[in-house]
């Protein structure tokens, strides 16, 4: 497996491995800092902030290239395989649609922020550069549930999406 498809099939682990331990980085050192001097850098609170924060949004895409993601499939167990796959590729559109109508107000809303800048108190860094993995995490979200159809259509096994005993999602 070349290199860089290696980062692309687990990018998402990378990222959420490295956000991790960059918050239980801060969050030690804060400890272990108060229980030193008595005091702590301010710094490492907000970092450990952000870095959860992102975490938790590519967590989210992890977790649909997973499958992991939760869905309400008990209403088309009585249905045949096409049915049942129709829904999911509906249910599926209308969820990308949202992350598209979701990114587009994530995005003015960034701009705004990037505009009339909010600068975070400690590490001084512009809010708005902190929000833009919301958007960007909705996009990574939409293109994993795309990829992973391209993925099922190419191997001929779309009714694997629905097929509860072979595929439990």
């Amino acid at each position: 497996m070349s290199f860089f498809k290696k980062c692309y099939d687990n990018f998402e682990e990378y990222v959420c491995a490295g956000l991790v331990f960059l918050m239980i980085f801060c969050l030690v050192l804060q400890v272990v800092m108060r229980i030193f001097t008595g005091s702590s850098f301010a710094w490492t609170e907000e970092l450990s902030r952000y870095s959860f924060l992102w975490a938790v949004f590519v967590g989210a895409a992890l977790a649909v290239k997973r499958g992991g993601h939760v869905r309400i499939t008990a209403q088309f167990g009585r249905l045949g395989v096409k049915a049942r796959l129709f829904f999911r590729v509906l249910g599926d559109a209308v969820w990308i649609a949202f992350n598209i109508y979701f990114i587009t107000v994530c995005w003015e809303t960034i701009q705004e922020g990037l505009e009339y800048p909010e600068i975070s108190p400690t590490l001084g860094v512009v809010k708005g550069h902190v929000e833009m993995i919301i958007p960007f995490c909705f996009l990574l979200v939409s293109w994993r549930i795309v990829e992973q159809y391209w993925k099922h259509w190419r191997a001929g096994t779309l009714a694997g999406l629905v097929n509860y005993e072979e595929n439990p999602q």
